[in-house]
């Protein structure tokens, strides 16, 4: 049998591990270790089995689960789903992701792996954001994928959200981590972005398919996000986030951390703003990121693409001069302005249409 027939062969057996429920990559690495290949130690005895200190007491339920599991029957539920895979092995395995603890032995994939090999950042943040997280969020994705830097996020609503969409609106590279595995989608009213990031980037996982999105697989997506990069940029998040749950993890594999400071009455800021106390970059601009990985910077061409705003009229310039970064409300910039209502409405739209400001529901504008 030639080497590439073995080594598929391994893989087939390395991934019907990865489907018993309770074995994670640390106990999969001590049976492969202590076995020699993952062939070997799937058709290991219930003595031999035994023998292995950190495997005896599961021995039972790992012999019980063993049994109702088809390795070549797996195997081809992956190949009908066009879902491909990579293990610790492979010479594509993502680098970065080798090197943390407990690296995933099979990451489940749809698109593309490739660019993964290359620099990368993760762009993390809550759920529930405000407007200025989401602002913040899809400019430092453009921006970094103008750069040459991938960005990777779990594909959750909003800010993960928001920084796919960045990059890939600038035709960027990215890559969604999910908690479930990827035959679903999570959240449901994602799919269209599911299938954007396929055919533009890659989605994986470490999760066999079928997989639902439990709440304890989270904080394991969350090791591999911040696993695929060299830093974690923390956009918004409360006091009991799961990005700060990201950020921990990439100060345990000796990645950088970096924050954006927000609105000291928000309670999304208050976790970006402890991290900031603990010691992670702040970040005011994509250039904070660039500089301290030692990134080259996009160049001014490049940016124009997406910064580049049509000229203002003065009655424009004026109106702006009153608009924070922060949503005010339609009757308040009336009352600033001093002008008619019906002129006000008009040079909102007016900048609107320009890319200067955005609205957010309520008739509340905000600058971009």
């Amino acid at each position: 049998m030639c080497s590439k027939e073995v080594e598929k062969k391994e893989t087939i057996f390395l991934n019907a591990f990865n489907c018993i429920t309770f074995l994670g990559p640390r106990k999969i690495e001590v049976l492969i270790n202590h076995f020699g290949s993952p062939r070997a130690a799937w058709t290991a005895s219930d003595a031999e089995l035994r023998e292995i200190k950190d495997i005896a007491e599961h021995t039972e339920k790992l012999v019980r689960e063993r049994a109702a599991i088809d390795p070549f029957q797996k195997w081809k539920e992956l190949q009908d789903k066009n879902i491909a895979c990579l293990t610790l092995s492979d010479d594509s395995y993502p680098p970065l992701l080798k090197q943390i603890p407990s690296s995933p032995p099979v990451v489940y994939y749809r698109g593309d792996p490739q660019l993964l090999n290359g620099p990368a950042v993760a762009i993390v943040g809550s759920r529930r954001c405000t407007f200025y997280g989401q602002e913040v969020a899809n400019r430092l994705a453009k921006e970094l994928t103008a750069a040459g830097v991938s960005v990777i996020s779990g594909m959750a609503l909003g800010v993960d959200t928001a920084a796919h969409r960045g990059a890939l609106e600038n035709g960027g590279y990215t890559a969604a981590v999910l908690g479930c595995g990827i035959d679903i989608c999570y959240p449901p009213r994602n799919q269209d972005l599911m299938e954007q990031i396929i055919a533009n980037g890659v989605v994986l996982s470490e999760f066999p398919p079928g997989t639902r999105p439990l709440p304890t697989h989270f904080p394991r997506r969350n090791r591999i996000i911040s696993g695929l990069s060299l830093g974690t940029v923390v956009v918004e998040a409360t006091a009991k986030s799961g990005a700060l749950i990201t950020a921990h993890y990439a100060l345990e594999q000796n990645r950088e951390v970096f924050a954006v400071p927000g609105n000291v009455g928000s309670p999304y800021s208050r976790g970006c703003h402890r991290l900031l106390k603990e010691g992670a970059l702040l970040v005011e601009s994509v250039e904070d990121i660039l500089n301290e990985l030692y990134l080259e910077h996009p160049a001014e061409e490049q940016l124009s693409v997406f910064t580049a705003k049509p000229d203002l009229t003065d009655e424009e310039k004026a109106l702006l001069s009153l608009i924070p970064y922060q949503p005010i409300h339609i009757d308040n910039l009336i009352k600033l302005s001093g002008s008619c209502p019906a002129e006000v409405v008009a040079t909102l739209l007016s900048l609107e249409l320009k890319k200067y400001i955005s609205q957010s529901p309520g008739k509340f504008f905000c600058r971009t």
